[in-house]
């Protein structure tokens, strides 16, 4: 099985999304589902996971000079932590 967390997300949107603990965004892999996002946070992090929203992330346009180009698409993965568990990724 390959890697399925590839990277956290710390941006200012998701620091805000997880001001509380209680919420932690993630880059996965595309063909990964919820439940071995799931498996993958719990056994990695130790921590105990209530629930998982995922969503595909489009490219998007860019441009240097006269050469246009496209960011790359990924997964990105919300996941909402149990009671009493915690993880601090800043």
């Amino acid at each position: 099985m390959k890697d399925i967390i590839l990277a956290p997300i710390v941006t200012e949107k998701t620091a805000g999304i997880g001001a509380d603990g209680t919420k932690v965004v993630f880059k996965v892999s595309k063909d990964a589902n919820k439940v071995q996002i799931r498996q993958a946070v719990e056994s990695a992090f130790n921590v105990k996971v209530k629930n998982v929203n995922t969503l595909n992330v489009r490219p998007k346009k860019k441009r240097v000079g006269r050469y246009t180009g496209a960011t790359k698409a990924y997964k990105k993965a919300i996941v909402t932590l149990a009671e009493g568990s915690k993880l601090d990724l800043s």
